[in-house]
């Protein structure tokens, strides 16, 4: 098999700047990305997050297929317990009308924020949360071409997007395998059920009108820089990040740290530990042997590669270098 590799952008805004900077490099990293050849550029939405600027998901999907043009570009993913499956059928089905055969919806089921901004969003948080099956189904029925519902998607249907589900947990992996549809792990942040999710997607997939085998995207961090040290000091700005919202501190990323990792108590050291233990962390080399690692033992199809760097010139030259050893490791991937 041959692994792909995709971009999730969270759109940070650091410290000391704002969310128009955090759009402009955004759109910058995504034109990096297509002359690399990375297959898709995907955006995440979250609410109510001092330093994640994608709260508005679909317009900020709308500002990268604009600048871009031939990357594919969607929702990695659109929480739908926040939204009406026709708001997001007429969403993506203008996107698709706009840049036609280039954008992607993947769906997850989690609210993407707190429970005090879930409240703003939804008005009325008694929704059932096993209503999320028959959403996406209403949803991909909304963007068919002979809709079974008397409401219409305009524009929306017929537009046919492509349908993810998102995961992580063996819910989602469940429902994309029963549906057909291909399916996300967000094994960058939440790798626990990672392997038993994948099997249980790959044993349980029914071929379907929209895929015929499964096809398994995982969420990976990589951190690359010219050395070690260089790309495990850039790595501390995410560290910070996953340590300052466990511990009820969210705000925007900050400057990485000289020694952060050795400073912090031995609880919270276990829990980066745990919650990025997928990740590749180091010089071109190092990044290689690690990416290489993660594709043998989960063989997937396609990683979503994840950035949280301060420094934008520096997230560009992490995504060069781990292209690079994609490319270095394709004739091994081969044989």
């Amino acid at each position: 098999m041959s692994t792909v590799l995709s971009v999730l952008d969270l759109a940070p805004i650091t410290e000391g700047s704002d969310a128009a900077a955090s759009f402009r490099h955004s759109l910058a990293l995504a034109q990096h990305a297509e002359g690399l050849g990375y297959r898709r550029y995907w955006l995440a939405e979250h609410h109510g997050m001092p330093g994640i600027a994608s709260a508005a998901t679909a317009v900020l999907i709308g500002h990268i297929a604009g600048g871009t043009q031939r990357i594919r570009v969607g929702a990695g993913g659109i929480m739908l317990p926040n939204h009406s499956p026709l708001v997001i059928a007429e969403q993506f089905g203008t996107l698709e009308a706009l840049y036609p055969g280039r954008i992607d919806l993947g769906l997850g089921r989690a609210p993407g924020s707190d429970q005090a901004t879930s409240r703003a969003l939804r008005r009325d948080l008694a929704t059932d949360p096993d209503a999320f099956p028959q959403d996406v189904l209403e949803l991909i029925d909304l963007m068919s071409d002979e809709p079974q519902q008397t409401v219409r998607a305009v524009p929306g249907r017929g537009s046919k997007v492509p349908v993810w589900i998102l995961g992580s947990s063996l819910f989602g992996a469940r429902l994309a395998a029963m549906l057909g549809l291909p399916y996300a792990f967000a094994s960058h942040f939440a790798p626990a059920q990672m392997m038993q999710a994948i099997e249980v997607y790959r044993s349980g997939f029914r071929p379907s009108e929209h895929l015929d085998k499964p096809h398994v995207m995982l969420g990976f961090n990589v951190f690359a820089a010219d050395t070690d040290e260089q790309a495990q000091l850039l790595a501390t700005s995410m560290q910070q990040a996953f340590v300052n919202l466990r511990t009820g501190r969210a705000g925007r990323l900050q400057p990485p740290v000289p020694g952060y990792l050795e400073s912090l108590p031995p609880p919270l050291r276990a829990m980066l530990d745990d919650v990025l233990s997928c990740s590749a962390i180091g010089s071109p080399q190092t990044v290689q042997r690690q990416l290489q690692a993660f594709i043998q033992r989960t063989q997937a199809d396609e990683l979503m590669v994840t950035c949280q760097m301060f420094d934008p010139a520096a997230r560009l030259h992490s995504y060069t270098l781990a292209m690079q050893a994609m490319q270095a490791m394709q004739p091994m991937q081969a044989a």
